[in-house]
């Protein structure tokens, strides 16, 4: 009797459109979930589809309102700063090839292989920071900056990663207080 109960209010629930039942062969239990799967989606950039083909890895990828962005190389410049700017300008059209914006970027991993050690990253980002700050210029994302030897771009000072989420920057809000301004010394 209680099995015909389930039964019943899982046809009610799957006719109402409520939920979904899947069942396997022979088995008395069923799952009930509340919505389907998000898809899942591949993008590739114009000039990123080798990324895909030859290394074996998508260069974005959309689950739901989510979009992943794997590492891009700073490998294109010549100074310093070029290849960083070339390399935010990739973040910017990967993100859009998923339907993303830079604003919708909640998280950051950048990669940095000339600083060893310390006092060497903070020069290096001092020159690295401008070029960010042009991309993110408030509401900043969450963000890793991790120091390593080598990247698989020969060549690149830097690598960027991202995550964003669809629609998440048109409104942001910040709950961090505003910086308090330098003490004027003539007062």
């Amino acid at each position: 009797m209680r099995n015909l109960a389930i039964i019943s209010l899982s046809i009610s629930l799957l006719v109402s459109g409520c939920v979904s039942i899947r069942a396997e062969r022979g088995s008395a239990e069923a799952t009930a979930t509340a919505s389907p799967a998000p898809s899942r989606e591949h993008f590739a950039p114009p000039g990123w589809a080798g990324s895909y083909h030859q290394f074996g890895y998508t260069p974005v990828v959309r689950v739901g309102d989510q979009v992943i962005v794997s590492g891009i190389p700073a490998a294109v410049g010549n100074s310093y700063e070029e290849r960083v700017e070339w390399m935010y300008q990739q973040l910017k059209a990967h993100l859009q090839a998923a339907g993303a914006e830079l604003a919708d970027v909640v998280e950051l991993s950048s990669f940095h292989t000339e600083p060893t050690d310390t006092a060497s990253f903070q020069a290096e980002f001092r020159r690295y920071l401008p070029i960010h700050r042009k991309y993110f210029p408030d509401h900043y994302p969450a963000w890793s900056a991790v120091g390593t030897t080598a990247l698989l771009a020969e060549g690149a000072p830097v690598e960027l990663r991202a995550v964003a989420i669809i629609g998440s920057g048109r409104q942001p809000r910040s709950h961090v207080a505003p910086p308090v301004p330098p003490a004027d010394p003539g007062e």
